[in-house]
């Protein structure tokens, strides 16, 4: 088993909200419903386009300094 690390994640006050109420749903804790909500969806984002798919390589080192 993986070492646990503490990790702060910040969201808006409606998804922290949701989170809570599908953690109580299921008797779950929050850390373990957004955990599975990864496991579900890693597949889906792995497809989205990261930055230098839209920037193209170094391209987004420019952009982010204005230059």
């Amino acid at each position: 088993m993986a070492a646990k690390k503490k990790l702060t994640v910040y969201v808006n006050e409606e998804m922290l909200e949701e989170t809570r109420r599908e953690a109580m749903r299921q008797d779950r804790s929050v850390s373990w419903i957004i955990q599975a909500a990864w496991r579900l969806s890693r597949d889906e984002i792995s497809r989205c386009p990261g930055v230098d798919d839209i920037w193209g390589e170094g391209e987004d080192e420019v952009a982010s300094t204005g230059t």
